[in-house]
């Protein structure tokens, strides 16, 4: 019996261990914070250097443009300062110029009461007539650069001469051809000839395009060439039927011959829809896109209110050559055409019909600014004298 039982008697079951939090999980979550916390802060950091570096970038930009606009500011007001300048002196060689034509009107006033005043004999008034012209005509020539007045006073003398029929005035008459034979022979600069076209220069100073201008309307030549190419492709791909395929026309009506002119003129109708629409989109394309060489980057880089100084200033050396040019300054009036034949060259657009002629209009300008002397009508005023003495 006590055998049986200690068999279905139950073994003893072992005490259970206490329960003890694992470390190694905590540790590896630990750790995983770590990482995840520096790897936050070197992304931080990454941005912050970042947006330093951007902010440090968009410094420089402005305190470059800042500077920039100081510069062109600072430009502008020179290039007025310059202006001014030029304009008060051009007023004062204005000034100059009135008063020398004030005093050769008051001379020839001067001239006309002696002449009315005088009581001379008939001869005598002609020589001292004549003598005055002559002076008078030579300080016009002298004022205009021309030796057209003179010439005409001499022509007027010997004609007046000639009527007076007076042996004594004889050698004068003879002088006086001479003096025109020498001044005709001169090659003189025509003062205002070469005055109108200063002036015609400085009126079409707008009209001259720059070499940055855009816009410009594309020339018709190149729209038909551009049709006409697309033409020639649209009959190329058409097919052209063989001389060996072609059959006997049949003598009754077919119903291909009607499928065939319909086809054909759906073939045309295609082909001129095409040639339509090709020539649109070559237009199009031609006026929103323009391909240029440039050689010279500083004109591309001209504003639009420098472009409008740079005019201005155009047309002020244009109206300085003008005024050394009625001074007689022919180096002064030389190296204004020189600067504005510098410009034309470097900031218009030479290809332009209109600047073309500016730049040879210049050019012949700078050719006939000789800085020649006027000729003096010694010998006739020599016979006058004489003439006068002897009577």
């Amino acid at each position: 019996m006590s055998t049986d039982t200690s068999d279905l008697t139950p073994p003893a079951v072992p005490a259970a261990a206490p329960a003890t939090p694992p470390a190694p999980p905590v540790r590896r979550a630990g750790m995983g914070f770590t990482w995840l916390a520096l790897l936050i802060a070197a992304i931080a950091l990454l941005i912050t250097g970042l947006l330093w570096q951007r902010l440090s970038f968009t410094q420089q930009e402005l305190a470059r443009r800042s500077q920039d606009t100081m510069a062109q500011t600072v430009e502008a007001r020179t290039l007025a300062a310059q202006a001014e300048a030029l304009t008060q002196e051009l007023q004062a060689r204005l000034a100059v110029a009135e008063l020398r034509l004030s005093e050769v009107s008051l001379q020839r006033s001067q001239l006309e009461e002696l002449m009315l005043s005088l009581s001379r004999s008939r001869d005598d008034n002609l020589v001292q007539d004549l003598e005055s012209a002559l002076r008078l005509a030579q300080q016009q020539a002298q004022l205009t650069g021309s030796a057209q007045p003179l010439v005409s006073a001499l022509q007027a003398a010997d004609r007046r001469i000639a009527r007076a029929a007076q042996p004594r005035l004889n050698p004068v008459q003879r002088a006086i051809g001479r003096d025109i034979q020498r001044i005709q022979g001169l090659a003189l600069t025509d003062i205002p000839a070469l005055v109108l076209q200063l002036d015609e220069l400085a009126r079409q100073v707008d009209d001259w395009p720059l070499l940055n201008q855009v816009g410009q309307p594309v020339p018709a030549a190149s729209a038909k060439a551009a049709a006409a190419k697309a033409r020639k492709g649209v009959v190329a791909a058409k097919p052209v039927p063989e001389a060996d395929s072609v059959e006997p026309a049949s003598e009754g009506p077919t119903p291909m011959g009607g499928w065939d002119q319909s086809w054909n003129n759906v073939a045309n109708w295609w082909s001129s829809a095409w040639e339509r629409i090709w020539s649109d989109l070559t237009r199009s394309g031609r006026e929103l896109v323009r391909v240029s060489r440039i050689d010279r980057p500083e004109a591309i880089l001209i504003a639009p209110d420098q472009a409008l100084f740079m005019r201005e200033n155009l047309k002020l050396k244009l109206l300085n050559a003008r005024l050394g040019l009625l001074a007689r300054h022919m180096q002064a009036s030389q190296a204004d055409l020189l600067a504005v034949e510098t410009a034309l060259a470097r900031y218009f657009d030479t290809g332009a019909p209109r600047v073309t002629a500016a730049q040879a209009a210049v050019a012949r300008l700078r050719k006939d600014l000789v800085d020649s002397d006027l000729p003096r009508p010694e010998e006739t005023l020599t016979a006058l004298a004489a003439a006068a003495g002897g009577r």
